[in-house]
């Protein structure tokens, strides 16, 4: 089956017929021109500048769409480029779709990054946040604009997007953060309050490549392995000293793995810098600076990495506003794939940008789209293979549970009190295609095919066949009551479809650092509609060996449709090799699970018939 738009009818206008009537009156120029823009303390920020050509500029100039990205505006080109070469793979879709409509389109290399001067001295550092303010400055003093910016991108150009909108800058109305986080801490690199063992690496690897002009590391990087690549473009003018002296300074960027575990805690700060803490590089932490006025579009996808998409639902419901809409697929990290077992193919049919397009019309340009007419949510569910709409979220209010039972068993009442124990395998994974590997630059199209050799050495409960279909949407929450044999443990729980033929699917996973089981109230700005913690050191507690204890935490959020004869099975583990850190070092507990009675554990779904 298909993601287009055409699949169900949540939409009164689809976004692709609105796309279609929407032509295009202009062209993207041959070339951009690029300029430096000068910063506070003099840093010069590399800038290309996309005008839309062919057709009369309308009274009092374009609006634009500002793309902020550590990824390179621009590439240069070896002389024995073919021709037609894109050297703008990381924002050419922004300009084609755009600029032809009427936007002006500026792309940046953030501090640190590409053509720019200057050094990183974190992950969307909040020097960039400022810098953002003084590109919206510099943007709206042109005689091309008229004043009204709107902003955009994937992953890190998405939380920039935030970032600038939360300058409080007058000129911005509208933002699309498209498969961004929340909260940099909790949505990517530890969620559940556990590290990913590989990412911090990856990403390091990525950025040495690129801020340092590494085109061998690049070579080996799908998305930037073109041969005719040949470094960040200079600027106009430049005939390659400015941009030398660039890379220079951004030898001394910060790296990674070094960085991200100066926070083992969520509230964890800096030895030399107490004022920077591991929200001073998340949106979340400036959200309460974003004019009521800004409208805010949230894209994610249902395998978006290990928590992109409770970033997406997170702004949903920590800014409400009458202007905010949230879009949830079937897709990995940027919608590269469609994830769904039952797709036609791979590739995603639906048009993420178009659905920005008519945003951006109706809050940048002032266009009549129809957008009003549209609930404010859209998801996708995964075996009906439809898309649906919704008022609020989360769109179910109905629960159904189902409580872990003696001999593996999942069943609708709790059981006899018993308890069941595995050792926690520390050598055990969930292999390479995974919702993971997208976020590490790896070209992934194929998820989970492996799945039931992956499940087949963890603790499993299964239900008895369902004789009517059902839906979950949103998060599913288990509530396990849990003693370990250390003062530590990792618990990861995955959701499956086991078919009437016997096959095993995927479905979703959650995961929970023991130290971090304290719930706590959500804060404003991070409202979540499933159990919040703040994985603050303040809270974090050890375990008592042997004694009993509550985890109860959300897997991440999907839309499943569970076939009539198929059953639902909860897996639980104790390591992911693969993906995580292993907790507690060198010491793999002995986990017993508490069954039945009072305080048994059980699995509570958001779920219709």
């Amino acid at each position: 089956m298909s993601d287009h738009d055409s699949s169900g009818a949540a939409w009164v206008t689809a976004p692709s017929r609105y796309f279609e009537s929407r032509k295009a009156g202009y062209r993207c120029p041959d070339r951009p021109f690029s300029v430096y823009i000068p910063m506070r303390d003099g840093c010069r920020i590399a800038a290309d500048i996309h005008l839309p050509t062919g057709g009369d500029a309308p009274e009092g100039g374009f609006p634009t769409v500002l793309v902020l990205t550590p990824y390179y505006r621009r590439f240069a080109l070896a002389a024995d480029a073919p021709a037609g070469t894109e050297a703008g793979p990381n924002i050419a879709s922004y300009r084609d779709l755009f600029t032809p409509r009427g936007y002006a389109v500026v792309t940046v290399d953030v501090r640190g990054t590409g053509a720019s001067f200057g050094t990183r001295d974190s992950f969307r550092s909040p020097a960039e946040r400022e810098d953002s303010r003084e590109i919206a400055d510099w943007i709206v003093a042109q005689p091309w604009s008229n004043g009204v910016i709107g902003s955009t991108g994937v992953s890190y150009l998405g939380a920039a997007a935030c970032f600038l909108a939360s300058t409080g800058h007058p000129a911005v109305k509208a933002i699309a953060p498209l498969f961004a986080v929340w909260n940099t801490w909790a949505d990517h690199y530890y969620p559940g309050g556990v590290l990913l063992n590989k990412l911090a690496s990856s990403y390091d690897e990525l950025m040495i490549g690129l801020d340092h002009d590494r085109r061998d590391i690049l070579a080996n990087l799908p998305y930037f392995s073109n041969p005719h690549f040949a470094g960040p473009q200079p600027v106009d003018g430049d005939d390659g000293t400015l941009l030398r002296q660039a890379v220079q300074e951004h030898l001394a960027n910060f790296h990674m793995p070094d960085f991200i575990t100066e926070f083992q805690f969520a509230d964890d700060t800096l030895p030399y810098d107490p004022g920077f803490s591991a929200l001073s590089f998340s949106p979340c932490h400036y959200a309460d600076q974003i004019s009521p006025d800004v409208a805010i579009y949230s894209i994610s996808g249902w395998m978006d990495g290990a928590g992109f998409s409770n970033g997406a639902i997170a702004r949903y419901l920590s800014l409400p506003r009458n202007n905010q809409r949230l879009l949830l697929g079937p897709w990995d990290h940027g919608a590269r794939t469609n994830v769904s077992p039952w797709r036609e193919r791979p590739e995603a049919e639906f048009n993420v940008l178009a659905e920005v397009l008519r945003f951006f019309d109706e809050h940048l340009m002032g266009l009549d789209t129809g957008l009003s007419e549209e609930d404010p949510v859209h998801y996708y569910t995964i075996g009906d293979e439809t898309w649906k709409s919704a008022k609020t979220w989360p769109p179910v209010k109905t629960r159904k549970s189902l409580h872990l039972g003696a001999g593996g068993t999942l069943d609708a009442a709790p059981g006899a009190p018993g308890d069941e124990s595995f050792q926690a395998d520390f050598a055990a994974g969930t292999g390479a295609n995974t919702r993971h590997e997208r976020l590490a630059a790896i070209n992934t199209t194929d998820y989970y095919t492996d799945w039931a050799e992956q499940e087949r050495g963890m603790l499993s409960f299964t239900s008895a066949p369902l004789e009517t279909a059902g839906t979950f949407t949103g998060h599913a929450v288990v509530d396990l009551h849990i003693a370990s044999s250390e003062a530590d443990a990792v618990v990861h729980v995955y959701l499956s479809e086991e078919g009437a033929d016997g096959s095993l699917r995927y479905v979703t996973e959650g995961v929970l650092r023991a130290l971090h089981r304290q719930e706590s109230e959500a804060p404003p700005l991070q409202k979540w509609s499933w159990p919040y913690r703040d994985y603050s050191r303040a809270k974090a507690a050890p375990l008592v060996p042997g004694e009993t204890a509550r985890l109860r935490f959300a897997l991440l959020p999907t839309s499943w449709t569970f076939a009539a004869g198929s059953r639902i099975r909860l897996s639980v583990a104790g390591a992911d090799i693969d993906h995580y850190v292993q907790l507690p070092h060198g010491r793999p507990p002995r986990l017993t699970l508490k069954l039945g009675g009072q305080d048994g554990s059980y699995l509570d779904l958001p779920w219709t018939e």
